[in-house]
């Protein structure tokens, strides 16, 4: 065959990987809202900075038609102008089933992230196994678990829900670090509705058992929800402006688009005077932040606990803060649950963490003692206790009990703990209080209202304020919340240096 023979060989073989299933099945897609597998990577990564690999890859299935890249498209490429891995399902090839070349793709990717130390994004939208492989393609699946957790930790990891994602497919975006979902067109499920009619008689839909709606809010498993494939991949460049390259790496500084002061009497307005009345924490969080930006993380999911990313003087920072809003901010399983991956993946790379505190307890009741509320709340005790990055903590008013201790006290090596003139640190609330300690002289009080309004003033003097833990060395400092960020600033631009350890280990056992 002359040269001239083989570069037109060469050809055709790319032009039908870029056909991928051909122009009915790319018809289709469209029809249904979706990109294909090449136009999610074009509106990813940075403009002509794609490089594919293995473009011409097959399966070796006997008796199926052998198409080259094999469903998946696989290689690098740059997120402003940041090196990133990328693979991407074509669900017009296959239904984008997985085979175990379309897993060798796959891992080749994952491997070469790895060494160089950037992000892998995967683009998911497949029917699971590519049942004629049988084995073979549940052992590609294993392999690519496999990568997913030696990965995890070490490179930031994203995962897009772009179309079906069920059985054993599902378990390699569990393991990443963010799920971001598109309404409408996703889903995710081990078993399918029919199984489940079949097993269990229940009915229901694709969408109510696996969509972006019930994952975002019900399950917990998505992070993010978007509206359209150009949304995700939109948000999925944001979030990576949030996080560094690697767990040796730093996210990168952006300064703030507009100037802000460094104190923000606003803020002064926000916590009520009085203390059984809610109030909205991101309003504090947006008055601190760079540009008042904060990019929420889980925000449909346990809403009485906000966590989320955003900057100080450029600075990326990850934030955990109590929603007096929702269930006046109560801590349950749920909530300990979402803190405490939060915190992990933060101290994971590098992030430093700021915990704004207003938390009554945990949440009372059968069903959360059942359901093991002592063992998921000691999840979000243990990451903050484990994490070595700079850790900052702002008492906005209730700080009770041992939710007190687990949200970022000093006790946990918290390094700067501030408090509001309006924290309430104490082992329980001063109402309550009043009732187990002196419940006999305020019923036979003869004004019992003013007998108790009279002692729980004199317990707030005495055990309930903010100066009785500074005494102790537990706050270093109360300040206004109009200071907030002049201290914040102070505070992390002291630790940008810090370095902490913890005890030689091959890893702790985190009750899971």
């Amino acid at each position: 065959m002359s040269l001239e023979q083989k570069i037109e060989t060469l050809k055709a073989k790319h032009a039908a990987a870029l056909a991928g299933g051909g122009e009915a099945r790319v018809a289709k897609q469209h029809e249904g809202g979706k990109l294909t597998a090449r136009e999610r990577i074009a509106a990813l990564l940075d403009e002509g900075s794609f490089e594919e690999l293995d473009a011409l890859k097959v399966h070796r299935t006997a008796g199926v038609e052998k198409i080259p890249g094999d469903g998946v498209v696989t290689g690098f490429g740059r997120v402003e102008g940041r090196p990133v891995a990328v693979f991407a399902q074509d669900f017009t090839v296959f239904g984008g089933s997985l085979s175990e070349a379309y897993a060798q793709k796959i891992c080749k990717v994952m491997d070469l992230a790895l060494k160089v130390g950037c992000p892998v994004i995967g683009l998911n939208d497949s029917g699971g196994a590519r049942i004629q492989e049988g084995v073979v393609s549940l052992g590609g699946y294993a392999d690519i678990f496999l990568r997913n957790t030696l990965a995890s930790g070490v490179v930031p990891q994203l995962s897009l829900i772009m179309g079906p994602c069920a059985g054993g497919a599902v378990y390699s975006p569990a393991i990443t670090d963010f799920i971001t979902m598109v309404k409408g067109t996703s889903y995710m499920f081990v078993t399918g509705p029919e199984v489940i009619k079949a097993v269990t008689h229940e009915e229901v839909t694709k969408e109510e058992l696996g969509g972006a709606s019930t994952h975002s809010a019900k399950s917990g498993v998505a992070h993010f929800v978007a509206g359209s494939d150009l949304a995700a991949l939109a948000h999925a460049r944001e979030l990576l402006s949030y996080l560094p390259s690697n767990n040796l790496g730093e996210a990168p500084r952006f300064a703030p688009r507009a100037e802000m002061p460094l104190e923000n009497a606003d803020l002064d307005k926000v916590v009520p005077d009085d203390p059984s009345k809610p109030y909205d924490i991101r309003a504090i969080i947006s008055g601190v932040v760079d540009d008042g930006k904060f990019l929420e993380v889980h925000e449909a999911f346990a809403p009485n606990l906000v966590v989320g990313f955003a900057r100080l003087e450029g600075r990326s920072i990850g934030i955990v803060a109590n929603q007096p809003a929702y269930f006046a901010g109560v801590l349950d399983i749920s909530a300990s649950e979402k803190g405490a991956r939060f915190v992990r993946f933060c101290d994971a790379f590098n992030i430093p963490l700021l915990t704004f505190e207003d938390v009554p307890g945990f949440l009372p009741g059968v069903t959360q003692e059942h359901g093991g509320i002592i063992r998921h709340g000691a999840k979000l005790l243990f990451a903050f206790a484990e994490a070595t990055v700079p850790k900052v903590t702002v008492i906005t008013r209730k700080a009770y009990g041992g939710a007190y201790c687990v949200m970022a006290s000093k006790h946990l090596r918290t390094d700067f703990n501030f408090a509001y003139p309006t924290a309430e640190i104490a082992v329980m609330g001063a109402d309550g209080a009043m009732n187990i300690l002196h419940g006999k002289t305020i019923a036979s009080a003869t004004d019992p209202v003013a007998k108790k309004a009279e002692l729980v003033a004199d317990y707030n003097e005495k055990f309930a304020n903010p100066y009785i833990a500074a005494e102790h060395g537990f706050v270093d400092e109360v300040i206004l919340p109009r200071q907030t960020r002049a201290k914040l600033l102070k505070a992390f631009a002291f630790l940008d240096t810090k370095r902490d350890q913890v005890p030689p280990k091959k890893h702790g056992n985190i009750p899971l």
